[in-house]
Order: C-alpha cells, then sequence, then structure tokens
C-alpha cells in the first residue's frame, strides 16, 4: 500500500493525527479537475461550469453516503475547526444555557464554546483515561444545551462512548455535537441519532482546507458568513439566504478538495486496514523508562508518550535525524497537559499505510535517542 503514497519513499511518517499523506488516486482526482473542468459551481450556465457543479455535488453525495445520511445534511466547510466554529456562532447560546465538553478536548472543540455566554463543564477523566460517565450523569442537566466532545483523543487515543453520552444528552433535551476529526480516519461512522459531526479531509488521506459538518437539523441555526451563493435575494435594505447546506457555504467553495475529498473516501473505502495497534502497543511498553499516557484498552493507534528525563521535542528531533516524523509537544491539548501534570509528550500516529516495520524502526529510533542521553 506505501507505493500509493509517494511521499513516503525513504521517510517512516508516524504524525497522521495532524495530517495523513495523499495516495496517488486523491492527487489525480485533484489534478484531474483543474486540468478538465475548472469552473465555479452553481453560477454558470455554460458547459464546464455544470460539470464543475456536478463534481462537486457529485462529492457532496459521496461524503452523505460514506456517513450513512444524504446530502442536505453535509456542509462543505475549510475543517473540523470551522465547523465547531460555525456551530458555536450560530446556535444563539444564551447566558444560563450549558456546554459540557469533556477534559480531553482538542482547542478546536474547546475555544470557540468559550466565546459564547453559556457556561462550561468538564466530564472528568478517570485513572484509566477514560471518560468518568457516571461524573457525566450529573453534569449533563436541563440546563444543558450542547454535549460537545470528541470521538477519538489526539492524545491520548481514548475511543469515547458516543453512543451512551447522546443518549444522556437527549434525556435531558440537549444536542450531541461530536468532534470526529481522528475518529473518521479508523472508525466506521453511523451517525444514528448524532445531531451535529464535524471532521476534516486532510486526517484521511484528503486534501487540506476541505472539511465537513454533518446536521440532522439546520433549521434553527444561522449563518455566520454571507455572501456568494448562501444568498437566494438582496435588496438594498435586506437580504434572504437558501436553506441549508448552501446558506452555510458563503463565497466560491473549495471545489478540487470536495472532489479530492470524494476520491479518498473512495480509495478508503477498498483499502485495507492493518491491525497494528495492539502490537504497537506492546514493543513501546516494552522499552524501559518509556510511558504511555492512554489507555491499555479500547484505544486508538495514537500514541503519547514520555521517555524518563527527555524532553519530548529533544525526542523529536532526534528521530527526524533518521527520517522517523514524530509530533512533539501539547497537541492542541493544553488544559489535558496541565490536567496530566506534564509538559508534553511524543505523539506517534498509524494509518493504513504504517506497518509493523513501521513500528520496529520507530522502537530502534527511541533506543538511539536514548542511548545520547546516557
Amino acid at each position: 500500500m506505501k507505493g500509493d503514497f509517494p511521499i513516503l519513499k525513504g521517510i517512516t511518517y508516524l504524525d497522521s493525527a495532524a495530517t495523513t499523506q495523499k495516495p496517488i488516486h486523491v492527487i489525480d482526482a485533484i489534478s484531474h479537475y483543474y486540468k478538465t473542468s475548472n469552473a465555479n459551481v452553481h453560477r454558470g450556465l455554460y458547459t464546464l461550469s455544470q460539470k464543475a457543479t456536478l463534481a462537486f455535488e457529485d462529492a457532496r453525495a459521496t461524503v452523505a453516503t460514506f456517513i450513512n445520511t444524504t446530502p442536505e445534511h453535509i456542509v462543505f466547510t475549510k475543517g473540523t475547526t470551522e465547523s465547531l466554529n460555525l456551530l458555536a456562532s450560530s446556535l444563539n447560546l444564551q447566558e444560563g444555557d450549558e456546554i459540557v465538553l469533556t477534559e480531553m478536548e482538542h482547542h478546536a472543540n474547546l475555544v470557540p464554546w468559550q466565546q459564547t455566554k453559556a457556561t462550561l463543564k468538564f466530564i472528568p477523566l478517570k485513572d484509566d483515561y477514560h471518560l468518568d460517565l457516571e461524573a457525566a450523569k450529573e453534569l449533563i442537566t436541563d440546563k444543558t444545551k450542547i454535549v460537545a466532545v470528541t470521538h477519538i483523543s489526539n492524545v491520548l487515543g481514548t475511543i469515547n462512548d458516543i453512543e451512551t453520552l447522546t443518549q444522556l444528552a437527549h434525556s435531558k433535551g440537549a444536542k450531541i455535537v461530536v468532534d470526529a476529526a481522528q475518529s473518521i480516519a479508523h472508525l466506521t461512522i453511523d451517525i444514528k441519532d448524532i445531531d451535529f459531526l464535524a471532521f476534516s479531509g486532510h486526517k484521511m488521506c484528503g486534501p487540506t482546507g476541505i472539511g465537513i459538518l454533518y446536521g440532522k437539523d439546520f433549521s434553527n441555526l444561522k449563518p455566520y458568513q454571507f455572501g456568494g451563493d448562501m444568498i437566494k435575494e438582496v435588496t438594498y435594505e435586506t437580504s434572504t439566504f437558501q436553506e441549508a447546506p448552501y446558506k452555510f457555504e458563503a463565497g466560491t467553495p473549495n471545489i478540487a478538495g470536495a472532489i479530492g475529498l470524494a476520491a479518498a473516501i473512495t480509495y478508503l473505502e477498498t483499502a485495507t486496514h492493518p491491525h497494528i495497534t495492539e502490537y504497537a502497543l506492546e514493543k513501546l511498553q516494552s522499552i524501559e523508562g518509556l510511558k504511555i499516557i492512554g489507555p491499555q484498552i479500547n484505544r486508538a493507534p495514537v500514541f503519547s508518550f514520555t521517555l524518563e528525563g527527555i524532553h519530548p521535542h529533544d525526542v523529536a528531533e532526534i528521530l527526524s535525524k533518521h527520517n522517523i516524523c514524530v509530533r512533539a509537544g501539547h497537541h492542541c491539548a493544553m488544559p489535558l497537559m496541565k490536567k496530566l501534570n506534564i509538559h508534553g509528550t511524543t505523539r506517534a500516529s498509524f494509518y493504513i499505510y504504517n506497518t509493523k516495520e513501521d513500528v520496529d524502526t520507530l522502537v530502534e529510533g527511541i533506543k538511539k535517542v536514548q542511548e545520547v542521553f546516557k
């Protein structure tokens, strides 16, 4: 499978939680659009524009099918961050409303909610790095309007129980918002009872700058950007807007990005997903002085760790000299790091193009790091 990813020659890429690499299938789809169909969508009566519009809307339909919904529920955005900002800006939350988050949230699913008038509450972590669902039952009350939770932690690799959290939210009349930025790459997602779901194309072999906001019901949300194709009618005094999803897609959309995302989905639907999580966990745990910051069970192939006496940035820098690409720092989860009483971690994250040999290469690289600091 590595042969489908031209950039992987000569490197061991273990930073897929940040962004995934792109297969030739996706690169070719984007190139083909620019070579044969480049025009603005929804506005032109000429053949080229109609061709671009058809490809763009076909991409929306492909995304919808991928998560078991229909196209009118799919809004194209720049990515997970913009999707969550759109929600926080459009839900008309008021003083006295409450939003329940978790202690493991990425900044993108924390900072936008901080900008609202609502009060934030946080479901705590247990010692095993999973959420305390008993505490969640107490935190989610009749005042709760939104329960916003990451599906998979980009730091811990924890897979959260979305079904139970959805039931708890709905039992109090609240909406559930799922940050699927990490899970979309690893799990089959059926939106079922979820109210809103956000994810990014670049986390699943698609291009950067394209993302999705799924909404079960957009009728009570107001657009937060204006102009372009979201307009229905304009006078000098007033304006009216299109229905969803178009009322949330102001300006010229990322047409090539949408087409690339659709190509990534078709690629992933036929790709083989290697099962190396347990192997990686076993191998990393065998290294003396290495501590994995995350659960032992029910986890994704995202491994944050500390090495005794060695700063995460030093680990990443030395590994880089051996052509091993990992991430180091707080991973856009500064409150979680404070909660765990650590300054940061080194993170190795695996995806469909990684092998057991890549795990072995990482383990040998970490041992070389330790030799430097002996």
